[in-house]
């Protein structure tokens, strides 16, 4: 078959151009969220091996007959770390007497409630259930985040975390974990598996990103 009356067409040659457009587009979508997707399960990795034990995703009894979704529990040598993770790119500018924190993205601007209440409740949660483990909370921010006016009490950037909490040989986790086994399992035996937040799926993020 003779294909050269076709891109003779305009119309033709508008189409093929449109098509090539738009599969490229598709093509370079698919890749920032497949790397975006990516990026989020090396930054959870790397907060799981904080802990020398880790529980992600789960729901913590509030003592109300309700549940508390905790995204990290860590066990660490001083005790237990609950740790919320945000990946926000911008400046943030937040306070602890302020109800909403702001973002400042390039020419967009945004804000967020004060996430250090929920993370209160999420300790008090904890610690109600953790018997003599020690529980502390923190808020932490990805590198993609800079606070220009400084950080507010109980956050922290992933690097601090990393290097408050350095990582350990085999025989001294082996040693620490020992230790707190007992009061760990007891306090993981009341959590139930929360899954991930719900997001949106692979698509709609290809396709609306």
């Amino acid at each position: 078959m003779n294909w050269l009356p076709l891109f003779n067409d305009p119309n033709v040659l508008i189409a093929a151009v449109v098509g090539c457009i738009m599969a490229l587009a598709i093509v370079v979508s698919v890749w920032r969220v497949w790397r975006q997707r990516f990026t989020r399960s090396q930054l959870h990795r790397s907060i799981r091996q904080i802990g020398l034990d880790a529980r992600q995703d789960v729901l913590v009894p509030d003592g109300m007959g309700g549940w508390l979704h905790v995204e990290f529990l860590l066990l660490t040598p001083q005790g237990v770390l609950i740790v919320e993770l945000r990946d926000i790119r911008g400046n943030l500018f937040g306070g602890d007497q302020m109800s909403q924190w702001t973002v400042m993205d390039g020419p967009r601007r945004s804000t967020f409630l004060n996430p250090q209440s929920a993370l209160f409740d999420r300790v008090a949660a904890v610690k109600a259930l953790a018997g003599e483990l020690p529980v502390e909370g923190r808020l932490v921010f990805s590198r993609r985040s800079v606070f220009p006016k400084g950080l507010p009490n109980w956050t922290m950037m992933l690097e601090s975390l990393q290097t408050q909490y350095p990582r350990l040989d085999a025989a001294t986790r082996a040693d620490l974990i020992a230790r707190q086994r007992e009061p760990w399992d007891a306090l993981c035996a009341t959590l139930t598996d929360g899954g991930p937040m719900p997001g949106p799926s692979f698509l709609r993020e290809v396709f609306l990103s």
